[in-house]
């Protein structure tokens, strides 16, 4: 049967409001009221049109009811700008995501979650080096934040949502973590998105991570974590400049900026030199572009993931079948991440596709 829950989510999923699809199907916002609320479905021919503006297959709205996140359980960022909309964009994003991850769970044994509660220790900065400290890291740079979280049972998509006011989000579903990142950044930004979710992972786990206070505890995190304060110490910097700086940025993998605020934190430049510097790196552009910029970092799991899929000979046609939605939803969701497609021939082998899969670790 017609399930209206999953038409709202795709309305979701598109950043549309009802008045908005009901302009684009050129029937009353009523019409979409009804059809949402289950009073009644649409026809064939309003099925049709409303798969081809929703960009999802028509099978898609007949299924189970999909699970969906609620506002308050996930982290966001660039919580001045979103609007509701953007927000439920991502959200849907989220649901799509634990679809997928679901499919994948049962064919693959991925990396369990390891990621430890530090949210009794209030210090975002020492939260930074006890996590450091379980995981074992030193004072080591941490070359690929993606794989680092991978390795520790995060599970990490990509926010391919034209809303570039959100710049990540994370969540706790069912005792896994997930981390959503806008690719569309630079690696250095992308980066700290990554540690700055890491901290609301570690550190509001039971709390909604929402406010101005769990932002600024998030970025502190990142920023210790990714540039710790023994490590940037040694490196004696008396007269900063942007060009050394943007020398130095590539020990630790991050902005120019997130360095130049670091030394202001650890008291290594004065309040003045501070300024002085965020002036000049806003004046060359750098708070949008980044100067010499890093390699983007991928994903190892989706990429081993999908080169097995792959070598079995399954297609994004053949999954996207499987879970009734389009290949554009998982070519959005692991963008950026990996650039290993699936071109396999499309015939659905029983080990990927029967309910008693042989689970492969990865």
């Amino acid at each position: 049967m017609f399930n209206p829950k999953r038409l709202t989510l795709a309305r979701k999923r598109r950043g549309l409001t009802q008045r908005d699809l009901a302009s684009q199907l050129s029937v009353d916002p009523r019409s979409v009221t009804a059809y949402e609320s289950g009073e009644f479905c649409p026809d064939e021919e309003k099925l049709v049109q409303l798969g081809r503006r929703l960009r999802f297959p028509t099978q898609f709205f007949f299924g189970e009811d999909i699970e969906e996140l609620s506002p308050d359980s996930a982290s966001f960022r660039a919580l001045s700008r979103r609007t509701a909309g953007q927000r439920d964009a991502a959200l849907s994003a989220g649901a799509f995501a634990l679809l997928i991850n679901r499919w994948i769970d049962e064919r693959f044994s991925l990396p369990p979650a390891d990621v430890p509660d530090l949210g009794r220790n209030g210090n975002p900065e020492s939260v930074a080096i006890e996590l450091r400290r379980e995981w074992s890291l030193g004072e080591l740079t941490i070359k690929n934040m993606v794989h680092l979280l991978e390795s520790k049972g995060v599970r990490v998509f990509s926010l391919a949502l034209d809303a570039a006011d959100i710049d990540a989000f994370s969540m706790w579903r069912d005792n896994t973590p997930f981390v959503f990142l806008n690719t569309n950044k630079s690696a250095e930004h992308s980066r700290f998105d990554a540690a700055h979710e890491l901290g609301h992972l570690v550190m509001h786990r039971h709390g909604a991570p929402q406010g101005q206070k769990a932002e600024r505890e998030a970025n502190a995190f990142a920023s210790a974590f990714l540039m710790p304060p023994a490590s940037v110490r040694t490196n004696s910097i008396r007269h900063p400049t942007v060009e050394l700086l943007i020398k130095l940025k590539k020990r630790w993998i991050v902005s120019v900026a997130a360095l130049a605020y670091r030394l202001r934190t650890l008291n290594l430049v004065t309040e003045w030199q501070y300024r002085i510097l965020a002036i000049e790196i806003a004046k060359r552009g750098y708070r949008k572009s980044e100067p010499e910029e890093a390699t983007r970092e991928n994903s190892q799991v989706l990429a081993k993931v999908f080169k097995a899929l792959r070598e079995e000979g399954l297609s994004k046609g053949d999954i996207a079948e499987d879970l009734r939605i389009s290949r554009e939803e998982i070519e959005e969701l692991v963008f950026g991440l990996t650039i290993v497609g699936l071109k396999g021939s499309g015939n659905k082998s029983g080990s990927a596709f029967g309910k008693q899969a042989d689970l492969r670790a990865v």
